[in-house]
C-alpha cells in the first residue's frame, strides 16, 4: 500500500498545480471614480502575432498617429499603417481612461470572427483581458454562445491617480506581467523602484506572478503651467504628442520634464506658425549674444481654437547662455523675481486635487490602495484556488 502511495504520489502533485492554476486568477488594479472626467493613459501591448500598425490601431480604436507619437517613432510616410511588428514586439497604446459606472476601465467593441474564441480574442489583446472577464460582460453562456458577426464589448484596465504620483505629473500605463518577470527588473525597465509599483498597487507584498495586471507610473510633461489657450496636454517622458489637428508636435524631454512644441511637418495646410512681429515660426529660438550675457527670442505654442493657432513671442535675457534646446523649453509666464524678463522653466506640476481611494471592480479580483499612502494601510484582494479542495483532491486520489 505504501509503494502504490508513492508511485501515485508524483501525480497527484501535478493534479493539485493543475487544479491551483486553473483556479487561481490574475490580480489587477482598480480605481474606483465618481465623475465623468477622462484622463490620458497607456496600456502596454505585446504583440501575440505579426500584426500592421493600422490592424493595431483599429484593434484598440486608436489612430495610427495616436501610436506612433506613444512609442516615439518618427513619422516619414504617409503608409506608416502598413508598417507590421513581429510577434511579442511590446508597444505603448494610448487610450483615454473614463469613469464608467464607478470604476476606471476601457470598454472598446469588438466583431466577433469565425475562426474566434473567447480565450483567442484575449489573446489578440495581449492578455489584457481575460476570456472569463469576456463571458462575464458579455453574458456568454452555451444557451447564448459566441457567434461569427457578434458584436461584444472588451474591457480593458486603466488608471487616472488625477495623473499625478508622489507630487510629479504622471501617466499610468497597464502593463501584464510576463512569465520571468519580477517587480525589480519592471522596475529597472520602466525607471521606478520596487516601493513604488507596492505602494502604487496596493501589494502586502513585493511579488507578481504571470498575467497579474500592474499600474506603471511614468513621468510626464505637463502644459498646466504654460498659460495655453482652451488646451490641456499631458505627455509620457520620452514621447511626443500631435496636436492642433496634427499640426504641432509637442516632445516631452526626459531630463527636464519640459514640453517643446514645434510644427509636425506631417500636415500642409497648417496656419498661424509664424509668432507676430519676427521671422520666428513655432519652436525657433533667436540667441542674440551681449557682453554680459544673452537676449533670447522664442516663439512658443500657446494652444489652439476652431482651427486657429495660437503663439506668442517670449523676449528674455540671460546672464549665462545655453543651447537653443534649453531656450525653446521655456514657460510663457513671467519669472516671480523679474516680471518684465519672462523666463521660468517648467517643473514637475503637482495635481491640484487629492488621489482618490481605490476599490474593486465588477469583473474580476482587484487591489485597494491610495497611490500617495503608506504600503501597510491598504492590501490586495487575491482570488485564488480554495486550499481545501486540494485536500478533496488527495483524498479520492490517496
Amino acid at each position: 500500500m505504501r509503494n502504490q502511495l508513492l508511485l501515485q504520489l508524483p501525480f497527484v502533485l501535478i493534479l493539485i498545480f493543475t487544479v491551483s492554476s486553473k483556479l487561481t486568477h490574475a490580480k489587477s488594479t482598480i480605481e474606483p471614480c465618481a465623475s465623468s472626467d477622462s484622463c490620458p493613459s497607456l496600456l502596454s501591448y505585446v504583440l501575440p502575432w505579426d500584426s500592421k500598425l493600422s490592424e493595431i490601431a483599429y484593434r484598440f480604436q486608436v489612430t495610427v498617429f495616436d501610436i506612433m507619437a506613444a512609442n516615439s517613432f518618427n513619422i516619414t510616410t504617409s503608409s506608416v499603417g502598413n508598417q507590421i511588428f513581429g510577434a511579442r514586439s511590446q508597444l505603448k497604446v494610448p487610450i483615454s481612461c473614463p469613469c464608467v459606472d464607478g470604476i476606471r476601465r476601457v470598454l472598446l467593441s469588438y466583431m466577433v470572427r469565425a475562426a474566434d474564441s473567447l480565450d483567442l480574442i484575449s489573446e489578440g489583446y495581449g492578455r489584457l483581458v481575460s476570456g472569463e472577464q469576456l463571458r462575464t460582460l458579455n453574458g456568454i453562456s452555451p444557451k447564448n454562445p459566441l457567434t461569427s458577426g457578434q458584436s461584444i464589448l472588451v474591457q480593458l484596465p486603466c488608471t487616472c491617480f488625477n495623473n499625478s504620483n508622489n507630487g510629479i505629473t504622471s501617466v499610468f500605463m497597464s502593463y501584464v506581467v510576463q512569465s520571468g518577470e519580477s517587480l525589480s527588473n519592471i522596475g529597472v525597465e520602466f525607471g521606478t523602484t520596487v516601493m513604488e509599483l507596492v505602494n502604487v498597487n496596493g501589494l502586502d507584498q513585493p511579488r507578481v506572478d504571470p498575467g497579474d495586471i500592474l499600474a506603471i507610473p511614468l513621468s510626464a510633461c505637463s502644459s498646466a503651467n504654460l498659460n495655453w489657450y482652451n488646451e490641456s496636454l499631458i505627455v509620457p517622458n520620452g514621447s511626443y504628442a500631435l496636436t492642433a489637428s496634427n499640426c504641432i508636435k509637442c516632445i516631452c524631454r526626459p531630463s527636464t520634464l519640459n514640453l517643446q512644441c514645434f510644427p509636425s511637418g506631417i500636415v500642409n495646410a497648417c496656419s498661424h506658425l509664424q509668432c507676430k512681429g519676427s521671422n520666428l515660426f513655432i519652436g525657433d529660438v533667436s540667441i542674440n549674444r551681449t557682453a554680459t550675457g544673452c537676449n533670447v527670442s522664442t516663439c512658443v505654442y500657446r494652444g489652439h481654437n476652431g482651427g486657429k493657432i495660437f503663439r506668442g513671442l517670449v523676449n528674455s535675457s540671460h546672464s549665462h547662455c545655453s543651447d537653443d534646446e534649453y531656450y525653446s523649453t521655456v514657460s510663457p509666464v513671467a519669472s516671480p523675481n523679474n516680471p518684465t524678463v519672462p523666463y521660468i522653466s517648467l517643473p514637475p506640476s503637482q495635481s491640484p486635487f487629492p488621489n482618490p481611494t481605490i476599490g474593486t471592480g465588477a469583473n474580476g479580483p482587484s487591489s485597494i490602495q491610495n497611490p500617495n499612502s503608506a504600503p501597510n494601510k491598504y492590501g490586495r484582494w487575491l482570488t485564488q484556488a480554495p486550499y481545501y479542495s486540494l485536500w478533496v483532491v488527495l483524498y479520492f486520489f490517496l
